[in-house]
């Protein structure tokens, strides 16, 4: 039995869509691109598999939740916008770097109650936002940036140190750095208390 479809309603519909718009209308239609500027923090929670052992699965389930509750309240008062969990650490956004330093510190002292210690990384760049994710190589710098943290350290691309001079935040060079996967060599740089 013979259906009813197109051809052209299979596959990738918008470039056709899009040749059949230029051809009637005379304009080429130009593609909106859901990115902004961002500053990206990923945090880590320091021998979160170690935890997981001492505690046993529900009382770490437990600790994990009271993170997420801290997480969530220090976005929240810094405006940043909760990414998602990574499993042991937090993907979140921020429309400015000094404030993204801020949260990430107050989140780092927050969860100290919980016996828990976070490192973390902080780029900014242009974002990919998609529905409730984000994505872009200024998301996968702020990943590897974080893995280069050592324990309690917020650590930044120069990106983020040039962006907020004359804020009154100081930080401390812990120099060259190639990131895997990303090109060049990068300079970061630890955010002081």
């Amino acid at each position: 039995m013979q259906g009813n479809d197109n051809f052209i309603f299979a596959g990738n519909t918008a470039e056709a869509l899009d040749e059949i718009e230029t051809f009637l209308t005379g304009v080429r239609p130009t593609r909106v691109l859901d990115r902004v500027l961002a500053t990206v923090m990923f945090t880590d929670i320091v021998g979160s598999t170690e935890h997981a052992e001492r505690l046993g699965d529900r009382r770490w389930k437990e600790a994990l939740n009271d993170y997420e509750e801290v997480v969530h309240r220090e976005l929240e008062r810094y405006r940043g916008l909760y990414i998602k969990s990574t499993g042991d650490g937090t993907l979140a956004t921020f429309d400015g770097p000094a404030r993204a330093i801020e949260a990430t510190r107050a989140t780092r002292e927050a969860v100290k109650v919980l016996g828990i210690e976070i490192r973390a990384g902080l780029h900014t760049g242009e974002i990919e936002v998609r529905g409730d994710d984000v994505a872009g190589l200024a998301v996968h710098i702020g990943a590897r940036v974080s893995g280069h943290a050592l324990r309690g350290e917020v650590l930044v691309s120069r990106t983020v140190t040039d962006l907020v001079a004359g804020s009154g935040i100081n930080f401390e060079d812990r120099g060259d750095h190639h990131l895997k996967g990303v090109p060049g060599v990068w300079r970061l740089f630890a955010a002081l208390d």
